[in-house]
């Protein structure tokens, strides 16, 4: 064991995924001590949503998901630069209100950016709805699987900073390990009825949730949690968009 620990590519994928939990972290802390921020992450759950109901095609969602992490992106930007600003000046300093005031300005424009564009690209769709032409668009389970690993994943991040427990890659309730594990094993049971391939998966991600047990990184109701999480979630975008 000494020996593969010692193995180049496994420091690399080690350090990458110390790097990768450090960044989540901070989004975690952000989300945790930023209103905003946590508004905008509740804003861009609800869009992608809204986005797979209203079935864009591909180019629209594109556009939709862009505009959306533009928004969050310079949110985080806004933050980081808050907290640099109180941390290099405890004084009231004009200077610093002005940098505090461009950054939350640049917040702004973004999000009115974001919303006109919005409008453009879902106002056909939205008419549609109003016009009582609207048929639930089918979608294949291919992008059913990533919406849904996606979506889980802003519902853990959102959850753990409510709770404030935890990173995103590590410990807290409930545990996105988990829930992406058996999201995933529910996208396989609806793409395949070979039983072997369904009960492989069903042990991957049985072992996936055993082995956050097993290094006490998880509770068992963090684990179970997550576990519910996924599924519940996967096995509902499945039933409404898989036809």
């Amino acid at each position: 064991m000494k020996k593969l620990l010692q193995l180049p590519f496994v420091g690399i994928f080690s350090r990458w995924f110390e790097a990768a939990n450090n960044a989540m972290a901070g989004i975690l802390q952000a989300t945790k001590t930023q209103p905003h921020l946590k508004f905008h992450l509740m804003a861009a759950f609800s869009v992608l949503l809204f986005c797979f109901v209203l079935g864009l095609n591909k180019n629209e969602f594109a556009v939709i998901a862009l505009i959306t992490l533009l928004v969050i992106v310079a949110e985080m930007f806004n933050s980081a630069l808050e907290a640099a600003v109180d941390l290099s000046t405890r004084e009231s300093s004009e200077l610093a209100r002005t940098a505090k005031d461009i950054a939350a300005g640049a917040v702004l424009v973004s999000a009115i950016g974001s919303l006109v564009i919005a409008f453009l690209i879902l106002g056909p769709h939205i008419a549609g709805i109003w016009l009582g032409l609207y048929v639930i668009p089918s979608h294949t389970a291919a992008n059913i699987a990533v919406l849904a690993v996606i979506m889980i994943m802003l519902m853990v991040i959102l959850i753990k900073a409510h709770f404030g427990s935890g990173f995103p890659l590590r410990g807290g309730f409930p545990s996105g390990h988990s829930a992406s594990a058996f999201s995933l094993w529910i996208s396989l049971v609806h793409v395949t009825a070979n039983p072997w391939f369904i009960a492989c998966g069903f042990l991957a991600a049985l072992l996936v949730a055993g082995n956050r047990l097993r290094l006490k990184i998880h509770t068992f109701r963090d684990v179970f949690f997550g576990a519910l999480l996924g599924s519940v979630v996967t096995l509902v975008l499945f039933r409404v968009f898989y036809h």
